[in-house]
């Protein structure tokens, strides 16, 4: 018996819009996430990484991301900070058997060439949702 674990790895997407339905090349395999703001930093598409937010910029695009589901083992490695993503700015719910709160959704794998104790001072975070 195979003892094998499969989780989502992580490829940000340069531009924004297009064929949100397909990975890279047409690929079929996982799916694409828009539509997400990065709260206390910003993304610099040039590095493929995440840098420094403007002065009173409190929220900025995220980047368009393939998760791809494959196994852990074949996972590509690269500096990165695992970006907890919230379903509102509030990041408060109430605290579920998982131990996160109900408003929390996954850590995604941001590329970073800081690290990651310097985002995770900022408290950065990806929101799905922002208030009006």
């Amino acid at each position: 018996m195979l003892d094998a674990q499969v989780g989502y790895d992580f490829q940000m997407m340069p531009g924004a819009g297009g064929d949100a339905t397909a990975g890279p090349k047409g690929s079929a395999e996982g799916l694409v996430v828009e539509g997400l703001f990065l709260e206390g930093a910003a993304w610099d598409p040039r590095l493929g990484a995440l840098c420094e937010s403007q002065p009173k910029v409190l929220f900025t695009p995220a980047p368009r991301m393939w998760l791809r589901p494959k196994p852990v083992d074949q996972f590509v490695e690269f500096k990165h900070y695992n970006c907890p993503v919230y379903r509102t700015a509030e990041r408060r719910g109430v605290l579920a058997t998982t131990g996160h709160s109900t408003n929390f959704v996954m850590f995604v794998k941001m590329p970073t060439t800081l690290d990651a104790d310097h985002w995770v001072a900022r408290g950065v975070a990806l929101i799905s949702s922002l208030s009006d």
